[in-house]
C-alpha cells in the first residue's frame, strides 16, 4: 500500500470529529509544505509490537542524537491520541523554543520540547500553529 493510501486509511479510521480535524490539518500541512516527502509510521517496532500511536510525517530533517548517531526523520508529524491530536515538530535544537515562542499564543494546548497536543482544533489558534511550522520549514 502506498504511503498516501496508508495516510488516507489511517485518517478514515478515526471517529468522525477527529477524522475531519485530522483531514483539515493534513491539508494545512500539505499547503504549507507542498513538495514535502510524506511518511506513515504504523507505530510498530521491528518485532511488530505497538510502541506508539500511528503517525503521519511531512518533510524531512536529520536528527542528531547525544551518542553521535543521526537519523533522517520527518520534520512535522501528526498523530491521533486518546484525548485529541498531537503535532510533532522535529529538528529544533532548543527544546524550549515551541513553548517560549508559541505557548501563550496557540491557545489550549500542552507543549513539550517537540510536541503540541490539543483536544480539538477549536481549542487552538491555527494561524499560530502554521507559524510554528513555517519557522522550522
Amino acid at each position: 500500500m502506498s504511503v498516501q493510501n496508508q495516510i488516507e486509511t489511517y485518517i478514515s479510521s478515526q471517529p468522525e470529529a477527529k477524522r475531519n480535524e485530522m483531514l483539515a490539518l493534513h491539508n494545512v500541512f500539505l499547503q504549507s509544505m507542498p513538495d514535502c516527502k510524506l511518511w506513515f509510521l504504523d507505530g510498530k517496532n521491528e518485532d511488530n509490537k505497538t510502541v506508539s500511536n500511528p503517525n503521519i510525517g511531512y518533510d524531512k530533517c536529520t536528527i542528531n542524537y547525544a551518542d553521535g548517531k543521526t537519523r533522517v526523520f520527518y520534520r512535522v508529524g501528526m498523530s491521533a491520541n486518546k484525548s485529541g491530536i498531537s503535532v510533532y515538530i522535529f529538528g529544533l535544537e532548543d527544546k524550549t523554543y515551541l513553548a517560549k515562542t508559541f505557548g501563550e499564543k496557540i491557545g489550549k494546548a500542552n507543549i513539550t520540547g517537540y510536541c503540541i497536543k490539543f483536544k480539538t482544533l477549536k481549542d487552538i489558534n491555527i494561524e499560530v500553529l502554521k507559524k510554528a511550522i513555517s519557522k522550522i520549514h
